[in-house]
């Protein structure tokens, strides 16, 4: 794994990047040697670094035989913080200056990672797009999940209270997020005896901003009608009903997108062991051959 960074567009801001390759070569950090093939940049979701996927990573570079990237989004690991007035806009302009310079064409977004996904992909730069458990907004269907207590509870120091209604407005922490407000408050008070527990209480400010950002996206069947970038729709089985809901209703609208069910599978999928996802993904941004799976399974 190579560790590098990347400057934004806006006057000095930087992103964290992480690269994985399936096989050692002469290229530099940040540069793409002159017989590697384009890159895939993968978008990581909310309350999380791109840490967690690292896994995910290296076994899609591994299966596609080309560099995968992950990255720190604003607010996380040493990329720059959140600026004033961040929106969806800074998100798809940081991932277009992952792209450019790792010369990647395809990109995997899951949940918060998957709406700057789908939001770019409308420019027209992602050759392809495989996004799981996408969290987009259609005519205000995320509007109820949205709970202004969670605000409240962080603007007040409240990190518990506030976690609990992350949690069970959005859903996707399983039978988790259906516990008790007070249930969730002790779990979120055990969790942050762990290193995971305690990174995700800090992020719980970056949440805030990332959902008034999905909010303010809010669009309609419309807006994507012009989207042609080839876009896989990945929901888990076990997800939050209302992920496959909006997937479905864009790939009956949208004729570049397509929409999956994956089995036996929680929100947090890319974060899980196993290939099975990996493969679904790979399958689909190489074209349904996969150059590497005898290896990735050694």
């Amino acid at each position: 794994m190579e560790t590098w960074t990347v400057e934004t567009d806006d006057g000095g801001g930087h992103l964290e990047v992480h690269t994985f390759r399936a096989a050692s070569g002469a290229s530099l950090p940040g540069s793409k040697a002159p017989t590697e093939p384009p890159g895939v940049v993968l978008v990581h979701g909310t309350l999380v670094t791109d840490s967690l996927y690292w896994p995910f990573a290296r076994t899609m570079s591994l299966l596609l035989e080309r560099p995968v990237h992950t990255y720190n989004r604003r607010g996380r690991g040493h990329s720059a913080p959140q600026p004033h007035g961040y929106s969806v806009e800074t998100e798809i302009a940081d991932l277009h200056a992952v792209m450019d310079k790792t010369g990647s064409t395809d990109v995997i977004g899951h949940s918060y990672g998957g709406f700057v996904g789908l939001q770019a992909a409308r420019r027209g730069k992602i050759s392809r797009l495989v996004t799981y458990d996408a969290a987009v907004s259609l005519a205000g269907s995320l509007s109820g999940r949205w709970r202004p207590e969670l605000e409240a509870a962080v603007t007040a120091g409240q990190l518990d209270n506030a976690w609990a209604h992350l949690v069970q407005g959005l859903g996707t922490a399983g039978p988790i997020s259906y516990l008790p407000m007070g249930a969730l408050r002790t779990l979120s008070v055990l969790s942050a005896r762990t290193r995971l527990g305690l990174e995700m209480r800090s992020l719980l400010p970056t949440a805030v901003v990332e959902m008034r950002a999905v909010l303010a996206a809010d669009g309609t069947l419309e807006d994507f009608m012009g989207l042609t970038t080839p876009t896989l729709m990945l929901s888990g089985g076990w997800s939050p009903a209302y992920f496959a809901e909006t997937g479905r209703a864009l790939a009956a609208a949208v004729p570049a997108i397509e929409l999956a069910i994956v089995p036996f599978q929680f929100h947090e999928g890319p974060l899980r062991p196993g290939r099975r996802l990996a493969v679904r993904v790979a399958r689909f941004l190489s074209g349904n051959r996969i150059p590497g799976e005898a290896a990735a399974a050694t």
